[in-house]
């Protein structure tokens, strides 16, 4: 399937502020990079799948949340493998609030920003981001009006939270980071207490606001970000607020093990098909056919051998 890649620009607006994503024209992009565009101006990329002569043709959206690096070589890269499989997707700039859309440096340097900023921009901001970027998807003449997200690292919290966008019905998030830790946007200290703190609007204490969504969450059983003791809390407390969840861990595989990118030597092309055949399934099963609303009442399995 043939991709065209654009952007869009939207405005979010959050406590009163704007921040405006402007159009502005394209530079093309050469081979294996990341989109370009003009600087400071940031945007919500698009790679939109297209079948010859069927310019009529739907397909389901996907919202791609990106690392704490925005859209990068390796993302923009994961957003045409799933655009080639029949989905729109939208990749917003996370980081609109304080730059424009450039990606930053896998260096020391450009992690540093990247975490400055995740816990600088507040919860709202990052809701907006997801609001905007559905009303893109369903707003698209090609879109069938389903509507789903997967993202790595930051984006992997940032694709569980848009569940909270009841639009959203099937999220694949990889290793998510600040879920069990309740350390995404501005906070006092890190907090993996198992208790659903009264009040909060950390994405662990709202778990049973995601029900609309499916979920598949992918970790490495190696990723010193979401330690064993992280990933079983967030199992707990997904299986606590009833979520239909499959749960993922890969023996060997590292933080960021999707990232095909060599400078820090965890990239898993093996362990990453496998994981983007879970990604093809649930998006396929929940966005693809016609499954009509969940039956809430569970089936009882039948105990046999």
């Amino acid at each position: 399937m043939l991709i065209v890649e654009t952007h869009v620009d939207v405005t979010t607006v959050v406590d009163g502020k704007e921040s405006p994503m402007r159009k502005l024209p394209i530079i093309p992009s050469s081979k294996l990079q990341a989109p370009k565009l003009i600087p400071n101006h940031p945007g919500i990329f698009v790679f939109t799948p297209t079948v010859p002569q069927y310019p009529n043709a739907k397909f389901p959206g996907v919202v791609l949340f990106s690392e704490i690096y925005q859209v990068s070589g390796p993302v923009a890269r994961f957003a045409r493998l799933i655009a080639g499989h029949g989905y729109i997707v939208a990749a917003p700039s996370s980081y609109h609030d304080f730059t424009g859309p450039e990606p930053l440096a896998y260096d020391v340097p450009g992690t540093d920003q990247g975490n400055e900023w995740k816990v600088v921009k507040t919860l709202a901001s990052y809701d907006e981001d997801v609001v905007k970027s559905v009303d893109y998807l369903l707003t698209h003449p090609n879109c069938n009006g389903r509507i789903g997200a997967t993202g790595m690292c930051l984006g992997g919290h940032l694709a569980v939270r848009a569940a909270l966008d009841s639009r959203i019905s099937a999220v694949v998030s990889y290793f998510a980071t600040d879920i069990h830790s309740r350390s995404l946007g501005p906070h006092q200290a890190r907090d993996t207490s198992p208790q659903t703190l009264p009040s909060s609007n950390h994405t662990i204490d709202r778990l049973a606001d995601l029900s609309s969504a499916e979920f598949a969450m992918i970790f490495g059983i190696k990723d010193t970000h979401v330690p064993d003791e992280g990933r079983d809390l967030i199992r707990a407390k997904m299986r606590e607020a009833g979520l239909v969840t499959s749960f993922y861990e890969f023996a060997w595989a590292q933080h960021a093990f999707i990232r095909d990118e060599l400078s820090k030597g965890r990239y898993d092309p093996q362990v990453s098909k496998v994981c983007f055949e879970i990604l093809l399934e649930l998006f396929g099963r929940v966005l693809k056919t016609e499954v009509g609303d969940r039956d809430i009442t569970p089936k009882k399995v039948e105990h046999v051998c």
